[in-house]
């Protein structure tokens, strides 16, 4: 149990500052104190000593040099069940330091709102870093606080114990070490980002837990739910560009194929609808058409075509392309929910959905539905900007770029006799803006407006093609005069032919292969208009 009789409180985040150092002032607890938590403090009616009249040492360099004292760190680091420890506090007139209150300068709240570079630099704490780090290590007889939240529970201790048991300062030091390890590693990944060094020799990134989860991708794994740090403080400015209304709690599966139909909605060529199962787009169609908005972060050009019949025609076709899939999927749309859309949805079965609104109608057809998750995303911005992907796996991480990137129709080049129609153009668009979201094999049949057919995740871009002609079969689809788009270069001619003998007109493919000059045969003798992109796509 440790009896504090001495504390050294010096914080940038004064929430609860005064109410804490006054419950220990009263228990007469000797309180030392910097700068601007000193002052706060004083202007309180709140006694503490400063760090110097400690010391004997003045505050020098704008305050850089304060704390960084052997008076201080010898309190803070001293075994008091050490002879030779007690020993040099007596010889040195050192007295211990029981307690540390200590939160860091506001880095990651700085750079959050983009300060400028000697802005940011100036605010890497030194000290307070060092002094948590010395009284962490020191926990049987120093407790070390960064966070305000745990004034409530020290206090508690204190009041019901006399003290703060060993355990909870263990407790505190394992959060200290997160703490610093956190703020150390914004500090580098900044330093990368400055340098525009994307992949340095040692990898350190930050996240903090935002949920626990009930169980992961199946009941018998464990699983919580972690966000950037960096993004969590520029939320503390700017609000979370996303927030749940109404629902159950999101599971970890939801949370995947929430993001990923989001990211294909936000990439379709216009306003439109998709419905995710398992991480793969089974429908997708649009109530809008404008090339210009799906270009992550991309502006309206003022030349989209409205087509019939808006969002709620959208969500049918969307849904006629797997209508077996769609049952129990998360549904992404562009627009608003209105209330003809939501009556569709509510025909079957889905588990999340997912938009930037919902007309009060929709929000009344969905309340009797209580665990349909409805998510609200108020700045899709936020979730298109480039970034980098991790994937952990048994053997090790790999770090890369998201693919946020579309070869522009500009830049692709027509390979065959016949070029693509105007139609066949737009349809060849929305396919391949869908296709990057789907699991490599991928193959995707659309017209103009729809997605027909979707083949994902296959070993064999064949078996891709046929599952695609099998799905639009089933669900009574006709494929006569439809585009294809695929994430990767045609290998072989028979896939092709099999695009050719379902009723494909069009094809959108990065070529590449060695065989391109026999995939392109292959469509000059079907009539088939065929483009190379130059950009694969693959998604494993």
């Amino acid at each position: 149990m440790i009896q504090v009789r001495r504390a050294l409180i010096s914080v940038s985040d004064k929430t609860g500052l005064n109410e804490f150092a006054r419950f220990l002032a009263a228990r007469n607890v000797e309180i030392i104190s910097t700068g601007g938590t000193l002052k706060a403090l004083r202007e309180g009616g709140i006694p503490a000593r400063s760090v110097e009249d400690v010391t004997g040492f003045p505050e020098i360099m704008d305050g850089r040099v304060k704390t960084l004292h052997p008076k201080i760190h010898g309190g803070l680091l001293a075994l008091r069940d050490n002879a030779t420890h007690v020993q040099a506090m007596t010889d040195q007139q050192i007295s211990g330091i029981d307690l540390l209150v200590v939160n860091l300068y506001p880095f990651a709240a700085t750079i959050a709102r983009n300060a400028p570079f000697e802005e940011a630099i100036e605010n890497i704490d030194i000290g307070g870093p060092a002094m948590l780090r010395a009284a962490s290590k020191n926990y049987r007889f120093c407790a070390a606080v960064t966070d305000p939240a745990d004034y409530a529970r020290i206090r508690e201790e204190i009041e019901n114990h006399g003290g703060i048991p060993e355990k909870m300062s263990l407790n505190l030091a394992r959060a200290v070490f997160h703490h610093t390890s956190e703020y150390d590693s914004l500090i580098s990944r900044y330093l990368d980002e400055v340098e525009k060094v994307k992949f340095p020799e040692s990898l350190t990134v930050t996240f903090r837990k935002v949920q626990t989860m009930r169980y992961g991708e199946n009941p018998h794994q464990e699983a919580a739910y972690y966000r950037p740090v960096a993004d969590l403080e520029k939320e503390k400015r700017d609000g979370s560009p996303w927030h749940q209304i109404q629902g159950k709690e999101l599971s970890y599966n939801n949370l995947l194929d929430a993001n990923a139909a989001l990211i294909s909605a936000l990439s379709l060529p216009g306003h439109g609808v998709v419905i995710v199962k398992h991480l793969n787009p089974c429908g997708a169609a649009l109530s809008h058409f404008d090339p210009d908005l799906g270009v992550y972060g991309g502006k309206p050009s003022g030349s989209g075509i409205d087509l019939p019949g808006g969002m709620a025609e959208a969500f049918k076709l969307a849904r006629a392309c797997d209508p077996v899939s769609a049952f129990g999927g998360v549904i992404a749309l562009t627009t608003p929910v209105d209330a003809q859309t939501a009556d569709l949805i509510n025909e079957n079965f889905a588990e999340v959905i997912i938009a930037p609104g919902y007309a009060p109608e929709a929000l009344e057809r969905f309340a009797s539905k209580k665990n349909l998750r409805l998510l609200e995303v108020s700045r899709p911005a936020a979730f298109l900007a480039p970034g980098m992907e991790l994937r952990l796996n048994e053997l090790g991480l790999l770090f890369e770029d998201m693919d946020h990137q579309y070869a522009p129709v500009r830049d692709w080049k027509v390979v065959t006799k016949r070029a693509p129609t105007e139609a066949e153009l737009r349809a060849l668009q929305l396919g391949w803006r869908l296709v990057k979201h789907v699991k490599s094999n991928a193959i995707v049949f659309t017209n103009e407006r729809a997605s027909l057919g979707i083949g994902a995740g296959q070993m064999s871009r064949l078996d891709s093609t046929e599952i695609a002609a099998s799905k639009a079969r089933r669900a009574g689809l006709s494929l006569e005069g439809s585009a294809v788009a695929s994430d990767a270069f045609f290998p072989f001619r028979d896939g092709l032919d099999a695009l050719a003998k379902a009723g494909a007109k069009a094809v959108a493919q990065p070529g590449g292969s060695v065989r391109d000059e026999e995939v392109i045969q292959a469509c000059d003798e079907q009539g088939i208009a065929m483009v190379f992109t130059g950009m694969r796509h693959f998604r494993h």
